[in-house]
């Protein structure tokens, strides 16, 4: 097994799942990209590994991508190969590394637009990325994977209130939208849970929901078999934030999440392209 099928494997993440809708070129291809990602984002994330460490991978790997490597591992051979295979420009995955390389520090986003540019470089990246290697060919797909992007990482923003506070403090959400609904950064590390909280939340949803519609209006014909395992994505994450909003963002003391049995219908019929 090479070590990006260990890394993909051992993260079970959604992402994963929804490539089940690939073909197995592809599919391999995408277990490459994702190892790749799992690796920019744990060297963000490990708080047990020193900062300066996880810097020097951020900036090597950043280097590596930009330059081309001396001494490239697996991974980074195989990534290189991939940009190689499909005319992949360098710079989303140079967006990629810069926007995870901002979370080595306390993450405070003033404004929308503050946050909005960090959503594009973590995930709107991914997508620009990824629809090259599904072998999409129409150019409103470009526009698909940059809403689509934004959309989930704002659901994963509001899902991982919680979680973040414990990676060194981070709030995603900007500092404008605590001032117009009356709540505060330390109502939120005390886990408060009121209406000015719902309502900041639910603000944050309609921007999710917003970015989802927009993605679906640049979904074309062309590409549709080719976005299956994007459209998976799509629908998942998008009924997690159907999930929160329901029940009023107790965001704090869980993780939401969808059960097996219904990620499986949901991939079952994306496959079917319903």
């Amino acid at each position: 097994m090479s070590s990006a099928q260990q890394i993909t494997r051992k993260a079970k993440s959604n992402l994963a799942f929804a490539l089940s809708c690939l073909p197995k070129q592809r599919k391999s291809d995408m277990v490459i990209f994702y190892a790749f990602c799992r690796v920019i984002d744990d060297l963000a994330d490990d708080l047990d590994t020193p900062y300066h460490e996880r810097a020097l991978g951020l900036t090597q790997w950043r280097e590596g991508i930009e330059n081309g490597f001396d001494h490239p591992d697996e991974l980074q051979r195989d990534v290189m190969q991939i940009i190689e295979r499909y005319s992949i420009s360098k710079q989303p995955f140079l967006d990629l590394i810069d926007g995870c390389k901002s979370d080595l520090d306390p993450q405070h986003f003033n404004s929308w637009e503050d946050l909005e540019r960090y959503t594009y470089q973590v995930a709107s990246c991914v997508g620009l990325i990824s629809i090259r290697i599904f072998g999409c060919t129409h150019p409103d797909s470009e526009k698909y994977a940059t809403a689509l992007g934004h959309a989930l990482q704002l659901t994963n923003i509001l899902r991982d209130i919680e979680e973040d506070l414990l990676k060194g403090d981070r709030i995603y959400l900007p500092k404008d939208d605590f001032a117009r609904f009356q709540y505060s950064e330390q109502e939120l590390r005390e886990h408060i849970h009121n209406q000015h909280f719902v309502d900041m939340m639910n603000a944050h949803a309609d921007r999710a929901e917003a970015f989802y519609q927009k993605a679906i209006g640049y979904l074309r014909d062309e590409d549709a078999k080719a976005l299956r395992a994007a459209e998976a994505m799509r629908k998942i994450y998008h009924t997690l934030l159907i999930k929160m909003r329901s029940d009023k963002f107790h965001v704090f003391g869980q993780r939401y999440s969808l059960s097996k049995a219904k990620k499986t219908s949901i991939l079952i019929s994306s496959l079917l392209g319903k």
